[in-house]
């Protein structure tokens, strides 16, 4: 039997969380605006994360010639037919969305929000690519739309910061989010588990140092193998070796019990594309994933949270 624990699921899921805040089914539209990062155009350095394939996380409409305004249509077409959605959070999410000149984020940003049906906006970026300006431009937004500013993360550990390419560290990290809190953005978290060079005690040490921050969301994301990758090579060369899918689940699981109840868990695995997925296989057996997560945290009797007085 679960206790202590105030929701359907045994973790607090962004789902639950739209409905409390709008009453309806709300869903995120991902919004390609062309964006770049520092670590590709050689401010500083070339190539992005090692694992991080041509799009960025993103779909290339952009390249493609689609306008914002052109991808939200679309978008909102598909996704009121299949998921019934109701509601709409445009998330600006292919490379890094407060890289470029303020004028052209505050008329991107605003161009998605003058649209029907958007009530949220969410920005994904990295923690060095924010200053005051931009934070003040987003919680303008505040007062009429819920806003989310994602930070790319990924691990607390400079040295893996290094070794990834990141080109930030984890003190610009806790400067974005210092700048960020108390001004009425929701402030979400990308982390990765699985990252070369990183052991049990170094991910969940990254857990449990986000459970101590003035955060409001989190993503979890396995390490997956993208061709063509950095990371591709150190795999073909054996010298990295992916999560089997029940050490995934046994790690999320543990990551789950340490965090607060309070944090919105956005998103518990990746999502690769079947044409560029190198390893692992299970990559691509996503509700067979988010299956076992369930069946395992029933079995535990566990759920988000439940060790995390203890830290």
């Amino acid at each position: 039997m679960k206790v202590n624990f105030p929701y359907k699921k045994r973790y607090y899921d962004f789902n639950t969380f739209l409905r409390q805040q709008f009453g309806c089914r709300v869903h995120k539209i991902s919004l390609d605006a062309g964006f770049s990062c520092p670590n590709r155009d050689g401010t500083k350095g070339t190539g992005g994360c090692i694992y991080c394939n041509p799009y960025g996380s993103g779909t290339g409409a952009w390249a493609r010639g689609l306008s914002i305004s052109e991808q939200i249509r679309q978008a909102k077409e598909f996704l009121s037919r299949r998921y019934k959605a109701k509601k709409f959070i445009a998330y600006f999410q292919s490379f890094c969305n407060t890289y470029g000149p303020y004028p052209r984020l505050k008329a991107l940003y605003e161009e998605a929000l003058a649209h029907e049906d958007i009530v949220g906006l969410a920005v994904g970026t990295r923690p060095d690519c924010v200053d005051e300006r931009i934070i003040s431009l987003l919680a303008s937004y505040t007062d009429r739309y819920q806003v989310w500013i994602e930070y790319g993360l990924q691990s607390i550990h400079d040295r893996t910061l290094k070794l990834i390419n990141r080109g930030h560290t984890y003190a610009d990290f806790l400067k974005a989010v210092e700048m960020t809190a108390g001004r009425k953005i929701l402030i979400c978290v990308h982390i990765i588990l699985g990252l070369p060079g990183e052991n049990r005690e170094d991910m969940l040490a990254t857990v449990k140092a986000l459970a101590q921050l003035p955060i409001n969301g989190i993503k979890f994301h396995h390490l997956y193998v993208i061709k063509g990758t950095k990371m591709a090579e150190m795999y073909l060369k054996g010298e990295y070796t992916p999560l089997s899918q029940e050490e995934y689940v046994e790690l999320l699981i543990e990551a789950l019990e340490l965090l607060p109840p309070h944090i919105v868990v956005q998103r518990l695995m990746g999502d690769p594309r079947k044409d560029e997925l190198l390893a692992p296989a299970w990559s691509l057996r996503k509700r067979e994933t988010l299956t076992l997560i369930e069946k395992r945290l029933e079995e535990k009797n566990t759920w988000q949270g439940k060790r995390w007085q203890q830290n």
